[in-house]
């Protein structure tokens, strides 16, 4: 037990040893100052003349969400018709079928929006060329929409007074070359050299030790997981993600697939204090993020190391919650991963969720509630903006001042739309849960392509919460599931298509909407009266402000989920 909470904590350690540097390096490639990837600036400059971009064009706020919005229109496009088409086109040795229209749609959006979630299974839903040249690529441009988006949040508080956030194709460009495709290059040859298959062979066929003959999927699959795990994606080649053998082999690529994930989360935090020349207010981000996420850590933790009642009372001595865990990996390394992977928004899994202890789902459900905890590629800190503005107008109304933020003063405009963008959230999650709730139970046998009768295979608060988590998922942008869910049907698809295209984009164009606005407002000295954003107490307010409107929202529904199941069963 001692080992396997060292390599825990072995973990933690490493990414924050990496993040710390990276952060810098990715505030000085969007200074455009000197790096030691600038060998990639002949590239750059090809991709900018031959896409008709002049990279010193600046852009205020609404041009930036013109260009992000336009680009991911003709993206989705794209995608859903590759994969409506799929079977025939090139690249299919294991002759896997199209996708119908409501699964394409679904799948388009959810890779698209750095969702993920996946109505199919990895190896037979996809043929090679839409595994790389639809989920591979959306896997790419859609961690760097987001890193793009966040930086025009830098830009709008690292002048006083500015209505020029910089060029978003230049972020976007810079992100893809000068982060994910180099760091992205060393995991994959860590995958590939430890076992993860990195060929365009078909099925092989092998006999089991116990006689059994069986086909096993293979394909290029280690440069697509590299991805899929920096860029908080998580959508697995293998329908298994990274409980599979060959997409988590071992222990050491457990690590490398668990660091990946957090790394740049963390770094965006560091990056942003070192953009601004603020590298306190990093810190105190960082910390109300990391307390945030050990809110969450420690008690599934506990519960996934404590013996299972259920267990005891058959009267096994090793009780521990091992259903849905890979031996290979062991219990602390997956309630990890279970947290990390649910506080950002990467949704992949080393273990399956749906098996999880009923406080550990709770946790897991919590994370993507507050979804700002780390959260995703850029998104997360854009999702604690909000939260650290409302932050900024309670203090100021306790203190009887104008709430200020950086300089800036925060009016009514601003506090509209942050308080908009942090009831979206909830809003999309328990209207979706609440529809689909009635519809199970009100309509058992409607003609759904598979009747709501057989969507759950757990009954009472469990089956709840399997349809809780769903919703819950697709909101965050998180993409994992309690899988005894049987969602590949038109109604899973379409409302969970149309929740994830809400809850990616709104909380990206709200928070830069109230940056641009703060921006270009008259910047106000500090003096001994202003409100310090980067102090401990007003780290632990803004804490207490997240966990409270996360509590307010979502306690009911999770009182008729994971904590009714957690009183049934002890």
């Amino acid at each position: 037990m001692n080992t396997e909470i060292s390599g825990v904590l072995l973990s933690f350690a490493l990414t924050l040893l990496i993040a710390f540097p990276l952060g810098k390096y990715i505030a000085n490639v969007f200074k455009g100052e000197k790096t030691f990837t600038d060998f990639m600036n002949p590239v750059e400059k090809f991709i900018y003349r031959f896409s008709g971009i002049d990279p010193k064009k600046e852009m205020n706020w609404k041009q930036h969400m013109a260009a992000l919005l336009s680009i991911n229109l003709v993206w989705l496009v794209y995608a859903f018709f590759l994969l409506l088409f799929q079977a025939d086109l090139p690249l299919n040795p294991d002759g896997n079928p199209n996708m119908t229209p409501d699964l394409s749609f679904n799948t388009a959006i959810s890779f698209l929006v750095n969702c993920n979630l996946q109505h199919y299974s990895g190896e037979s839903g996809l043929t090679y060329l839409t595994q790389l040249l639809v989920i591979t690529f959306l896997q790419f441009v859609s961690a760097a929409t987001g890193v793009a988006a966040v930086a025009v949040l830098f830009r709008a508080f690292a002048e006083k007074t500015t209505e020029k956030l910089g060029n978003f194709f230049v972020f976007f460009t810079k992100t893809i070359t000068r982060i994910l495709l180099p760091l992205s290059i060393v995991i994959a040859f860590v995958l590939a050299f430890n076992g993860t298959p990195a060929s365009f062979d078909g099925k092989d066929s092998i006999v089991t030790l116990q006689g059994d003959s069986v086909q096993v999927s293979r394909g290029p699959a280690a440069g697509m997981i590299a991805i899929k795990h920096l860029g908080t994606n998580g959508g697995g080649w293998f329908g298994a993600n990274s409980a599979h053998p060959l997409e988590n082999p071992n222990y050491v690529t457990n690590m490398v697939e668990i660091i990946a994930q957090v790394i740049l989360p963390m770094a965006l935090i560091f990056a942003f204090g070192f953009f601004i020349k603020r590298k306190k207010l990093g810190y105190v981000i960082f910390g109300v993020m990391t307390a945030g996420m050990l809110s969450f850590m420690i008690p599934n933790m506990i519960s996934e190391l404590s013996p299972n009642p259920a267990l005891q009372k058959l009267g096994l001595a090793d009780a521990v919650a091992m259903e849905g865990k890979e031996t290979r990996i062991g219990v602390a390394a997956s309630a990890y991963w279970q947290v990390m992977t649910t506080v950002i928004s990467t949704g992949s899994v080393n273990s399956m969720h749906d098996s999880s202890m009923p406080m550990s789902g709770a946790m897991q459900m919590l994370g993507m509630m507050t979804n700002c905890f780390y959260g995703g590629k850029g998104v997360g800190l854009l999702n604690y903006f909000v939260f650290l503005i409302i932050a900024v107008f309670i203090s100021g109304l306790m203190v009887g001042r104008t709430p200020e933020f950086l300089g800036r003063k925060v009016e009514a405009r601003e506090m509209k739309i942050a308080s908009i963008i942090a009831l979206l959230h909830p809003f999309l999650i328990l209207v979706g849960t609440a529809l689909s709730a009635w519809v199970s139970v009100r309509h058992p046998e409607a003609d759904w392509a598979v009747k709501p009768s057989a969507w759950l295979n757990n009954p009472g608060s469990h089956g709840f919460s399997e349809m809780l988590y769903e919703y819950t998922s697709s909101s965050a942008n998180n993409g994992s599931g309690f899988e005894g869910l049987g969602d590949n049907n038109i109604f899973w698809n379409v409302t969970t298509g149309l929740v994830m295209i809400l809850g990616r984009f709104l909380p990206i164009i709200g928070p830069i909407a109230i940056a641009g606005l703060l921006a270009r407002k008259k910047y106000i000295p500090e003096t001994a009266g202003t409100l310090q954003p980067d102090t401990a107490t007003f780290g632990i307010m803004t804490y207490a402000v997240i966990m409270i409107l996360a509590a307010l929202a979502f306690f009911p529904a999770l009182t008729l989920g994971p904590i009714a199941e957690y009183f049934q069963i002890y």
